[in-house]
């Protein structure tokens, strides 16, 4: 009896065992499964590994796997059973709640779908009743999904669907490889070799057949004259395809490049997509024009294509042509102004009363955008032209919009994101979320150290945000809505985005990567000097155009404030001086007080006979343009002056780069800090007294602006030898270099160069001593 007892525990751990070891390998199949996408399928294999034991982490699977599908019964019914479980967390009950609002609209009592558990409605304050309501009763927003099985990284567009449901499409996929052949153009705009083209050295376009197995072939064009094999279009009830192709066209070898046009064949296709007695449209006329794109309308016995020949609206036009019962085609009609324009229109398409288009001429959103126009099935008429927005059109390339009998959609396109040059997508629904990065000026991620708020436009209220794991902000979207989010942090401009949108959203989640710019207080973007007759204090006549410009620049700029220190020259006493230096700097503040430039927006200094520019010190003699130096207001625009201030990022700044702190401004120091042109006399390296000023002004910007350097150019006229012009530009250079220098300007910021007579403004022969004049310079570039 022990034995037996033995054997019967043995046994039943052996099964166990071989149960849980079952379970585990459904489970890792089932994960496999999910991992590739197939939901469905990863759904049905965790239902049966859940029969055989019953775990919250199955249970969550099989809800995420429906919450996939949008299968919003199923979810909801695999949501609830895993909030039946014990461990179940508030991760399980907000999806619970959630694919409760997805299954009823919105109409739910979070309340009540909390009973039993120890969360209140309180701990979702993200699940807004009212906000999802409006999500789901709003108009489902589209997402390109590219299609399984047909794009590469390569070029692949133009799908169609034969009534089998086999699809074909048009694609270069194959080797990249340099190719150094001869080349034809086609469409005027490509360059094609005999094996692969040259615009990109990709193959040439072929078409392809994926059959209902997922088997992809190529389809042989049976015509050795073929170098591009694309846009196929059937004609179903004569058992024949139309398509683009280009030819070798031996007649036009005596060039090595040469325009070759487009053309439109067709030949008969069997079952398995076999071409056979290919014929060329009778319009075709290859070393004259291009026809491609074509599309073959049975109901109306008409065949769309486009053409670059003469007579139409400018570059591509879309034309037709009609045919009769022995396929003999009449003569191209242009669709006229209406549908065409002075660019290019591509790739017609009919569905029921609806023409589809593709253009570069109409408004649109970059690119080629697709458009759909009326069509009037008993005219044939076709009008009002109307762009079909995002997602089906982005800011590149869209087109060859067609829909299959089952009435999938499916559409080419070149945007970002993309598998290769160009891709193939189906149309899908998709609701939305927003997931948003906060970076500094360096690329790092803040993570709870900013504010964010987010609303709706139109709409009351915030709208509740999350962080994710790596700090990233979240939040739910409704549907067809706009959004405004503002993003704050003190010490950094904020951020203010209004462009937030789920309008025509293609993609499931909304993402956006927001950079905080640290504010640059106290940061000069100006610097000018005024100067003052001796022992006087008043505002010169040559200095108003200079307090001028402060003015209006303060009245623009309202982030800018102004920094005044006034000096004196060393003769006086120095009590004297410094009263006289703060009448000076008084007389600036009086000059500005007609802009209405309020005084705390401007400081003053004043300094006496302390801070002095040259050795002209007590007792010195010295001639009196020295002097002049010495009598001075130096004025420096500071931006953002108060540092415990939080200022808003004005409005003059938006288009800028503001995380380039020394290039913040670059825009404002190029129109205003201009620097000077020092001129000098014949066969000179001597500074004349008109350009010191000017050089002071110089000294003064670089040592108040730390981010700006100097090149020097030194140059000469065109007479003397080239050596000796060499050696006198270089010295022309050095002189200014050593004038800046002895003004506390580093030599590190400074660089410079001699051109001797290689490059003057006037380069001539016979120059007038004017001209010689502008060519004697040196020239100074921040």
């Amino acid at each position: 009896m022990k034995k037996l007892l033995t054997i019967m525990v043995i046994f039943l751990v052996l099964v166990s065992v071989q149960e849980t070891q079952a379970q585990n390998a459904l489970l890792r199949y089932a994960d496999k499964q999910y991992e590739l996408s197939n939901y469905q399928h990863a759904a049905e294999v965790y239902q049966e590994a859940f029969g055989k034991r019953e775990k919250i982490e199955t249970a969550r699977k099989i809800a995420q796997s429906y919450t996939m599908i949008r299968d919003y019964e199923k979810s909801n019914e695999w949501w609830k059973k895993t909030v039946s479980f014990e461990e179940a967390d508030r991760d399980d009950y907000y999806e619970y709640i959630l694919s409760s609002y997805q299954l009823n609209n919105g109409d739910v009592n979070i309340s009540e779908l909390l009973q039993g558990s120890d969360f209140t409605a309180e701990d979702f304050p993200e699940l807004d009743a009212s906000r999802m309501k409006a999500m789901y009763d709003g108009k489902s927003n589209l997402k390109l999904v590219p299609v399984a099985g047909v794009n590469s990284s390569g070029s692949d567009m133009n799908l169609v669907v034969d009534k089998e449901a086999h699809m074909y499409f048009s694609s270069d996929r194959g080797a990249v490889t340099p190719s150094n052949k001869p080349a034809i153009r086609l469409d005027l705009n490509k360059i094609y070799s005999d094996e692969k083209y040259d615009f990109n050295d990709r193959e040439f376009f072929r078409i392809f057949r994926k059959d209902s197995e997922g088997n992809v072939t190529e389809l042989s064009a049976n015509n050795e004259e073929v170098l591009h094999f694309s846009d196929p279009s059937f004609m179903h009830e004569k058992g024949l395809m139309f398509y683009t192709v280009t030819r070798r066209i031996t007649k036009a070898k005596r060039t090595p490049e040469f325009a070759v046009g487009a053309e439109i064949y067709y030949s008969k296709v069997d079952a398995d997509g076999n071409l056979s007695e290919h014929k060329a449209m009778p319009f075709n006329e290859p070393t004259k024009h291009g026809v491609m794109h074509p599309y073959v309308d049975e109901a109306a016995k008409r065949i769309y294509f486009s053409s670059d020949m003469p007579g139409g609206q400018g570059g591509f036009d879309l034309y037709y042509v009609e045919y009769d019962e022995n396929l003999n085609f009449g003569s191209p009609v242009n669709l006229g102004a209406g549908i065409n324009t002075g660019k290019n229109e591509s790739h017609p398409y009919r569905a029921g009363d609806s023409f589809y288009f593709s253009s570069n001429g109409h408004p649109g959103l970059g690119g080629m955008d697709v458009f759909k126009a009326s069509y009037n099935t008993a005219s044939k008429e076709i009008s009002n032209v109307s762009n079909m927005g995002a997602p089906i059109n982005s800011n590149r390339d869209d087109f060859s919009y067609s829909v299959a009998a089952d009435g999938r959609r499916f559409i080419s396109s070149d945007r970002r994101g993309g598998m290769g040059l160009d891709d193939i997508y189906s149309i899908e629904e998709l609701n939305k979320k927003l997931l948003a990065k906060v970076m500094d000026c360096d690329g790092n991620m803040f993570t709870a150290s900013f504010e964010a708020m987010l609303t709706e436009q139109g709409q009351s209220g915030n709208i509740a945000t999350q962080r994710a794991a790596d700090g990233a902000l979240t939040a739910e979207l409704n549907p067809e809505s706009n959004f405004e989010l503002k993003i704050s942090k003190q010490g950094y401009f904020s951020i203010y985005d209004n462009t937030l949108s789920t309008v025509g959203l293609k993609e499931e989640t909304l993402e956006r990567t927001y950079r905080l710019a640290a504010i640059p207080y106290q940061m000069p973007v100006y610097v000018d000097i005024v100067y003052y007759d001796l022992d006087k204090s008043f505002i010169r006549t040559d200095a108003e155009p200079t307090l001028q410009k402060l003015g209006e620049l303060m009245q623009k700029y309202s982030f800018l404030d102004l920094k005044v220190a006034s000096h004196t020259d060393a003769r006086a006493s120095n009590e004297y001086n410094e009263a006289l230096s703060q009448r000076r700097a008084d007389a600036v503040l009086e000059y500005l007080s007609k802009y209405n430039i309020g005084k705390e927006r401007v400081r003053t200094e004043w300094f006496g006979e302390e801070k002095l520019t040259n050795d002209c010190g007590d007792g010195v003699p010295c001639p009196e343009w020295e002097h002049q130096l010495n009598r001075r207001s130096e004025l420096v625009l500071e931006a953002f002056p108060d540092p415990s201030k939080q200022y808003e990022l004005p409005k003059e700044l938006l288009d800028k780069d503001i995380c380039d702190a020394n290039g913040i401004f670059e825009e404002l120091q190029r129109e205003l800090n201009a620097v000077p042109i020092v001129y000098f006399d014949f066969d000179k390296s001597t500074i004349r007294p008109v350009h010191r000023k000017e050089l002071e002004r110089t000294a003064i910007m670089l040592k108040r602006m730390p981010q700006m350097n100097l090149n020097i150019e030194g140059h000469t006229d065109q007479r003397g030898s080239e050596e000796y012009n060499k050696s006198l530009s270089e010295r022309r250079a050095q002189v200014v270099m050593e004038y800046l220098k002895k003004r506390g300007v580093e030599a590190a910021r400074m660089n410079s160069e001699w051109f001797g007579k290689t490059r003057p403004i006037h380069d001539c022969g016979d120059c007038t001593e004017a001209q010689h004049q502008e060519n004697r310079r040196t020239e100074l570039k921040l």
